[in-house]
């Protein structure tokens, strides 16, 4: 009997992860940090660190910029903004930061991506653009001529 408060503090953890994950994915363009989003839901910044990186497989802070690279390559396949712009408008505060971090993830610089992307997406249905154009994590990112080319 003593598994039942167990289980059940376990539903209540995975129940504010959710809270945190759909937060971050509401909110990916304010400034979030892990102290404030773990305040939300009333534990510790390391303890929500623990327990997200054990639910979904990574941090976060990995999430949160997942999610704005996801938003930037949107945006970048637009074409309407600059690297710049389109840095600051999913909540990116540096320049390097997520160039750097862009790079990781799609396997290309921003400013290649947004080049190569009015190439190559002309005619396709944003659908299957959005999906075939997902940001991967930074070990599986492939080569320059593997998203888009």
């Amino acid at each position: 009997m003593s598994t039942r408060p167990a289980e059940d503090q376990r539903l209540r953890d995975l129940a504010r992860l959710r809270r945190v994950r759909d937060r971050i994915d509401r909110e990916y363009a304010k400034p979030l940090d892990v102290e404030a989003l773990a305040r939300g839901v009333h534990m510790s910044a390391g303890h929500l660190s623990r327990q997200f990186r054990l639910a979904y497989g990574e941090s976060p802070y990995s999430y949160l910029m997942t999610r704005r690279i996801e938003r930037a390559m949107a945006l970048l396949r637009r074409g309407d903004l600059s690297v710049t712009e389109v840095c600051f408008a999913v909540g990116c505060q540096s320049l390097g930061t997520f160039s750097t971090r862009f790079t990781e993830l799609v396997g290309m610089p921003p400013s290649v991506y947004r080049r190569r992307a009015a190439d190559h997406a002309a005619g396709i249905p944003s659908c299957v653009v959005r999906h075939v154009a997902r940001p991967v994590r930074n070990r599986e990112a492939r080569g320059s001529t593997a998203r888009l080319a």
